[in-house]
This record gives C-alpha cells, sequence and structure tokens, in this order.
C-alpha cells in the first residue's frame, strides 16, 4: 500500500513546489518593476511636488535632483528657503537637453507648460550639470526652447556649481552657454560656480548643509527679484 500511494504523494509535492517557485517569480517581477530607476525618479518627483512651501507670490522652480533634494529629506531640499509660496517641478537626471536623462524627454521646455499655473510669478530654472555631456548644440537648443515657452514671466535661470565628481571646465562651458541665451531673452541669470558647496558620499549631491547654502545664495536674489 505505501508503494502504491508514494508516486502520488510526490506529484503532490512537486506541484505544491512548482507553484511556490512560480508565486515567487511573480513576487520578484513586480519587486524588478519597482525597482526601475525611472519609476523611481517619477515618485520621487512626485513626491516633492506635493510639498508646497512659504506664502506670498507663487513661485515655480524647474530643476534636477538638486531640486528635489536626492539624497536628503525633502524639506531639507534647497527651495525650501526661498521666499514666496513655493512649487517645484523637478526630475533626477533631467536637465535643459532633450537627452540629458536616461528616462525619456523629461527636459526642462517639455515640462514647464504643464508646471505654469496663471499665477506664477516667478520662476526658478536650476540645473546644467546633466547637460555637461550634451553637444553644444542640444544644450543651446533647449534653453532656447525653454525661454520661448517662458516667454512673458520673470525668470531666474540659475547655473550649475563646481562639484568634485567632474571637471570644473565642464561646468564653466555650460555656465557661460545659459548666462548668454538668459541675457539675450532678457532672463536673469544667477552663476554657481563661486558657490563652495558640501556634498553626499557621491561628490555629486549636496549634503543637508549644502542644500542650504544653495538654497541661501539663490532666495537672495529671488528676494531681490520680488522686490522689484
Amino acid at each position: 500500500m505505501t508503494r502504491r500511494h508514494s508516486r502520488p504523494r510526490l506529484l503532490g509535492v512537486l506541484l505544491a513546489l512548482g507553484l511556490v517557485v512560480v508565486a515567487t517569480a511573480l513576487v520578484w517581477g513586480r519587486a524588478g518593476a519597482d525597482a526601475d530607476p525611472c519609476a523611481r525618479r517619477a515618485d520621487r518627483a512626485e513626491q516633492r511636488s506635493r510639498l508646497v512651501t512659504g506664502s506670498g507670490p507663487e513661485v515655480l522652480v524647474i530643476g534636477d535632483s538638486y531640486s528635489v533634494g536626492a539624497g536628503v529629506a525633502l524639506r531639507d531640499s534647497w527651495p525650501v528657503r526661498l521666499p514666496g509660496r513655493v512649487r517645484v517641478d523637478g526630475f533626477s537626471g533631467s536637465g535643459f537637453s532633450v537627452g540629458a536623462s536616461p528616462c525619456g524627454d523629461v527636459s526642462y521646455g517639455t515640462r514647464a507648460p504643464a508646471a505654469l499655473r496663471p499665477a506664477t510669478d516667478l520662476v526658478v530654472v536650476e540645473g546644467g550639470l546633466n547637460d555637461t555631456d550634451r553637444p553644444a548644440a542640444e544644450l543651446e537648443e533647449g534653453v532656447e526652447r525653454l525661454l520661448r515657452r517662458l516667454d512673458g514671466r520673470r525668470v531666474l535661470v540659475v547655473g550649475p556649481p563646481v562639484t568634485p565628481d567632474r571637471p570644473r571646465s565642464h561646468a564653466e562651458r555650460v555656465d557661460a552657454t545659459l548666462a548668454r541665451i538668459a541675457r539675450e531673452h532678457q532672463a536673469s541669470y544667477l552663476s554657481m560656480l563661486g558657490t563652495e558647496l558640501t556634498f553626499l558620499d557621491d561628490d555629486l549631491h549636496p549634503d543637508p548643509a549644502g542644500h542650504r547654502t544653495f538654497g541661501d545664495v539663490v532666495a537672495a536674489r529671488v528676494r531681490e527679484m520680488l522686490a522689484t
């Protein structure tokens, strides 16, 4: 009798084991989807967009990982230090150039129309580090497209800082391009090349103290612009 029932039992065990393997594969598949870097960046961007700080004139910040506060708490990100009622449209890895991000076209010029509100009084555009490896023509076209779409708004363009992980000359090249095109469109420009920041271990993103420094420098200029 024992031998006659051993085979059905064995088949039952194998079937149960197979179901466990399939279920595990499905769980890992979903986990892999959740771990998609672009999905994580989009989720972080959405979280940051829900944090609106301050009161007064409407200020919109368009930017990259610095604006969303990559590596620090949302409330430690530099835009919280700006005067006014501040909203942030940020996306890590994005820039002025269409090809700056591996997540498709999330460039500033593409995102700006949806981020603007009728009451937006000032637009602060921060970035450039993700454009340091893009062709000059692509960067210029991206800046031109953004500023055309912001025509009629008060705009402050904030350039890239010098970071330990990339050559200073790369930031200087982008800084010069942004300054020139901003001037041509009568937008204000703030160079961050001379601002010394402190960084996280990746030598790219500011730590909380670095965000405070960055935010205070930008806030001083924003305060001047809102007062005029």
